[in-house]
């Protein structure tokens, strides 16, 4: 199958697999002592991680299409080829569908998601993300919390707005000047179409596999869940209409809290820019952090 009609995501060992315990030894132990308890263990199968539950449902598509890897998952681990038996192991034993791998030895592994065709790089490690997303890579850092496993057959995607889908230009009138001026400017430039964000590709590539189904047979669900409201709705809906881009779902909250609406809708998983966002999301939803934007620069950071 030609590369440029897969859906293609990246995952870390970490983000896929709880190595709790094998990070614990290598931070108090080092390399080698990490090293010597992998490869003692390599047949033991690794329990699942945070983004397990959204790569077994990603892989199932495969299945409901008919075609085998018109979805991919590829493995980018900073493991050896040697430490990383046990990942490869424990990927076999609960039968994932992943047989792509780049195992970097310490290094950060996102300088091959393009030569693989990535459309998303999923971490623990932040500073790989970072480094992805300023490259123009998608990319979020998966956050350890108490998300519950959505057993519904279809595979909901949750995405904040401004700085993960659109860019962070609003965003930065907001952050400088504040909720007037925020919202006068996004009622003058409702007719110019917001410039993309980190994820609009990904999302683009996700609604390409959406249209290969009926709407009522789509596996995949898609939701904008924004802290805008009226009348700063009006310029996202007008930028997506743009794009021709459509989102199954599109919550407009003013502000209030999202992780009960997660909950809600069903997310298998959530995107945000913001930090503090994201930790309230991770106790129901798996969440992803894209550390991106005028909310993580470190100037503001600093403020």
């Amino acid at each position: 199958m030609s590369a440029k009609n897969k859906l293609v995501i990246a995952i870390s060992s970490r983000a896929l697999f709880n190595l709790d315990d094998s990070d614990k030894v290598y931070r108090t132990e080092g390399l080698k002592a990490y090293a010597a308890y992998q490869i003692a263990r390599e047949n033991d199968p690794l329990e699942p991680g945070d983004a397990f539950s959204l790569v077994r449902k990603l892989l199932h598509i495969n299945e409901l299409i008919q075609e085998p890897e018109r979805v991919e998952v590829i493995l980018l681990s900073r493991n050896t080829a040697d430490t990383g038996l046990r990942v490869f192991n424990s990927i076999q034993y609960h039968d994932l569908d992943i047989s792509r791998a780049a195992f970097t030895g310490g290094m950060s592994p996102f300088r091959y998601m393009k030569p693989f065709g990535c459309h998303l790089f999923l971490s623990t490690n932040a500073e790989d993300v970072r480094e992805a997303l300023d490259k123009g890579m998608a990319a979020a850092t998966i956050l350890r919390g108490n998300s519950q496993t959505n057993q519904n057959d279809k595979l909901h995607f949750a995405f904040d707005g401004d700085a993960v889908i659109f860019s962070d230009e609003a965003e930065r009138v907001y952050k400088k000047e504040g909720l007037e001026a925020f919202t006068q400017s996004e009622r003058e430039s409702a007719e110019t179409p917001l410039m993309g964000g980190p994820f609009k590709d990904f999302l683009a590539a996700l609604q390409q596999l959406q249209a290969e189904f009926s709407h009522a047979e789509s596996p995949i669900r898609t939701a904008l869940v924004t802290a805008r409201s009226a009348p700063a709705h009006e310029r996202v809906i007008k930028t997506l209409r743009a794009w021709q881009i459509r989102l199954d779902e599109s919550l407009f909250l003013g502000g209030m809290n999202k992780s009960e609406f997660l909950k809600a809708y069903g997310a298998d998983v959530f995107f945000d820019d913001q930090a503090d966002h994201c930790e309230a999301a991770s106790e129901h939803v798996a969440t992803g952090h894209v550390p991106h934007g005028i909310a993580n620069s470190a100037t503001d950071q600093e403020d």
